[in-house]
């Protein structure tokens, strides 16, 4: 979240920023401003009172030494009336922080100057563009019928057993999902990432501090008798390692991978769009997490958009970089930049990572922070991307690679999958 220094010593700033996501912040930020006023005038009262309370304290033993014990009692008297107040000054504070805490959640990050303008996906800005789109001919089948055909997925199976957007994976389409997972951990780790195996399930001040709480509550699936949410990305659990930690700036940046299965309502999403692998409530997804310092930051954020590509790449799937608008990115995200895959028997393209920068709007949250040479704390940079998720690469895979002879698997999957053709 945005800190209270910020928006109170830059409140024209941060407002004009703001309405770049399209979110009118006037109103919000002036009842903050207005509720830390009244804040800081409470303290000052209550710094006064103490001071003077301390002091009455200090006189109620000399005045018993010189036998003055009326005017004691009468200086014990006001303690007690000075600390009934101090209560009502304290409780008053307490409940203006409270309130601000609960304002500062709602208010989104605010984005790069750098980030495109615009209130939709259309208005994103393709900055790249490579590997070739397949002409596969007008009797190329959608991935959920390929599927099928070659025994790999069963939808209609997972809707039995838990319901629409579970599928299972059978086979070689179970094989193709580990091979997946395999070298995109290979790959993470050669990159320099230390891959980590945390729980799928996180606790309330995780999704807090990772900004999923409160947004995005009504999409993740809440266990609600142990109060525990399924993670919807490795991201959560994963950069929660470092909520409340003060890191030293020597071991920055911090870079962290991780395999996880991955959990989202989708609430409200039908149509031919969310058909077959399209969009699913359960998937297997890797997350590249990085934890750095502001200076650092974006050249954190370039070197990991280069990985994201290199997978692509190597996976010789027809893929463009685009550069989010203001309003199509996240709530926690500074600037954001998505790849797609092209799926060409379904003629779109497929989302199928976004490499994110927070700057230090998730590190306030989850109070990660580092030291310097100086000593002093400061704010990390936290940062996260899809490296990557499965479903959609595996609809472009099975789709792009379809071949009279079965579906070819790309070469840098071969050792992985120890075949070279689903049939």
């Amino acid at each position: 979240m945005l800190t209270l220094k910020v928006i109170t010593e830059n409140t024209d700033e941060v407002i004009r920023r703001l309405a770049r996501k399209h979110f009118d912040a006037k109103e919000v930020i002036n009842k903050i401003i207005e509720l830390d006023k009244t804040r800081r005038a409470t303290q000052a009262d209550l710094d006064a009172n103490l001071a003077e309370m301390n002091s009455i304290s200090k006189s109620v033993g000399a005045l018993m030494k010189e036998g003055k014990k009326a005017e004691a009692e009468e200086a014990k008297s006001k303690v007690a009336g000075l600390k009934e107040a101090a209560k009502s000054l304290q409780t008053t504070m307490d409940d203006a922080m409270s309130q601000i805490q609960t304002l500062l959640y709602t208010i989104p990050n605010m984005p790069y100057d750098e980030v495109p303008d615009g209130k939709t996906a259309e208005d994103n800005v393709v900055v790249k563009m490579g590997n070739e789109i397949p002409n596969l001919g007008e009797n190329a089948l959608p991935h959920w019928d390929l599927a099928k055909k070659y025994n790999l997925i069963d939808f209609e199976l997972g809707v039995k057993i838990s319901g629409a957007g579970f599928p299972v994976y059978i086979g070689k389409g179970a094989r193709l999902q580990r091979a997946l997972i395999n070298f995109f951990l290979d790959e993470a780790r050669e990159a320099g990432y230390t891959e980590i195996m945390p729980p799928t399930v996180v606790n309330q001040a995780s999704g807090y501090g990772t900004g999923q709480l409160p947004d995005k509550e009504g999409q993740m699936y809440h266990c609600e008798v142990d109060d525990l949410y399924l993670i919807p990305t490795a991201e959560v659990p994963v950069t929660n390692i470092y909520r409340d930690v003060i890191l030293d700036e020597k071991d920055l940046p911090i870079k962290n991978c991780a395999y996880t299965q991955c959990f989202r309502r989708e609430a409200g999403s039908y149509g031919k769009d969310v058909r077959g692998l399209n969009r699913l409530h359960e998937f297997s997804k890797i997350e590249i997490v990085r934890i750095d310092t502001p200076e650092h930051s974006a050249e954190s954020h370039k070197e990991m958009l280069a990985h994201v590509e290199s997978l692509v790449k190597k996976l010789e799937l027809p893929y463009r970089i685009l550069h989010l608008c203001g309003g199509d990115m996240s709530f926690t995200a500074a600037t954001c930049f998505d790849f797609e895959v092209f799926s060409a028997a379904q003629q779109r393209w497929l989302e199928v990572s976004s490499v994110s920068n927070f700057d230090t709007y998730q590190a306030n949250r989850l109070k990660c922070r580092y030291k310097g040479a100086d000593k002093k704390a400061q704010l990390c940079h936290t940062l996260n991307g899809s490296a990557m998720a499965l479903p959609r690469i595996v609809a472009a895979i099975l789709e792009n690679n379809q071949t009279e002879k079965g579906i070819r698997i790309p070469k840098v999957l071969v050792p992985y999958m120890g075949c070279e053709y689903i049939d």
